[in-house]
């Protein structure tokens, strides 16, 4: 701490937990936040080149993506807020966190967005999870590294101008109407207006963040564009926001199974999203994403771990043998076998399993 202050340019290199470049050396310390922030993440190059790290813990992405979503709920409340303070620097840092988390292991962030839903208010775990989606579908079609950062950005931010109602909102039974709708239909435009009052003057940022909720055939808001007058990233950010709302557990919509959550969003997409996107969408995540609660066809239930050869074959830990007894370790379960094929997708309250993350993905699912 006595190295470091607030104004004061740094000496060094510092690099996160995956080894990945932070902020370079002559960066100045903008705020007291992102002085936490680098004290708690942050490593650097000792004098005989070998790493010294600050902290004790392994690199853990499910950690990552906590920070993220904890330092995400900060810069988001100081927007709203009117605030100006280091609001570019320090949403940078919460997109950093989010691509070395994916980095480190793109399983472990996936499983996050099914099996770690209790951490933090639903409005930044919500953009945090759809942050993940889209970065995966970036690199997937090979985004330059500027275009798919902008995009990740643009998913932590797209929902601020809603911030004040949405936890309202997701507490919320019945449909939204009258002008709780209103307020929901107007939210892009709030948002890029409360960014750019931040001092945030990305046009590709600002462009997603406003047309997230536009449609191809024209019947999305706030400005009912269709395709060609859709960008590219905003089509990518809407995706990924559907998939992760869907999956979601919320007051008023049951929560879908993602494997019927994406079945769904393939079904709408001959009218109102794009076709090849929503195609890599699904290649990304498989027709069973990381983290899908399963019943094998020998009757033991377990949880999708990685994908397998193709996307209806994933792997599988088995945490329940066939009679419904907890099993004394996990079984790892091909399903491109016959005997272990996957019979059904299960809701986690009928699955019923009880586990941590870290016992199915070890050190980088660690809290």
């Amino acid at each position: 701490m006595s190295e470091l202050a607030v104004g004061q340019a740094l000496a060094w290199d510092v690099h996160g937990e995956s080894g990945g470049l932070l902020v370079k050396k002559g960066h100045v310390v903008a705020s007291d936040s992102q002085l936490d922030l680098l004290l708690e993440r942050g490593f650097i190059e000792a004098d005989d080149g070998h790493a010294t790290l600050t902290f004790a813990d392994p690199p853990s992405a499910l950690r990552m993506l906590n920070l993220a979503r904890g330092q995400l709920h900060l810069v988001l409340d100081d927007i709203v807020g009117g605030g100006r303070d280091a609001i570019h620097a320090r949403l940078d840092a919460v997109a950093g966190l989010v691509e070395e988390a994916v980095e480190l292991d793109r399983d472990v962030a996936l499983a996050c967005i099914l099996l770690n839903q209790e951490v933090g208010q639903y409005a930044t775990r919500h953009s945090v999870d759809t942050a993940v989606v889209a970065l995966l579908m970036a690199r997937a079609l090979k985004l330059p590294a500027a275009e798919a950062r902008s995009l990740v950005l643009a998913a932590l931010t797209m929902n601020v101008g809603m911030l004040q109602h949405h936890e309202r909102f997701q507490c919320t039974a019945a449909p939204l109407a009258g002008p709780d709708l209103a307020y929901l239909r107007a939210h892009p435009q709030a948002g890029v207006d409360l960014l750019r009052a931040a001092g945030i003057d990305d046009a590709a940022w600002l462009d997603c963040v406003l047309q997230h909720h536009e449609n191809d055939d024209g019947s999305g808001y706030p400005h009912g564009r269709t395709a060609v007058q859709i960008g590219g990233a905003a089509k990518i950010v809407m995706l990924a926001d559907r998939y992760c709302a869907r999956v979601s557990a919320r007051n008023y919509r049951k929560t879908m199974l993602p494997n019927a959550a994406l079945r769904d969003i393939l079904l709408e997409g001959k009218e109102t999203v794009d076709a090849h996107l929503a195609s890599v969408l699904l290649h990304e995540l498989g027709i069973y994403p990381i983290g899908t609660h399963v019943k094998l066809l020998c009757g033991e239930v377990g949880v999708v771990t990685r994908q397998g050869v193709n996307s209806t074959t994933p792997h599988v830990l088995t945490l329940l043998n066939p009679w419904g007894s907890k099993l004394d370790v996990p079984l790892r379960r091909d399903t491109k076998s016959e005997r272990h094929g996957i019979r059904e997708v299960l809701g986690a309250e009928q699955a019923a399993l009880s586990f941590r993350l870290d016992q199915l993905w070890g050190r980088s699912a660690s809290l």
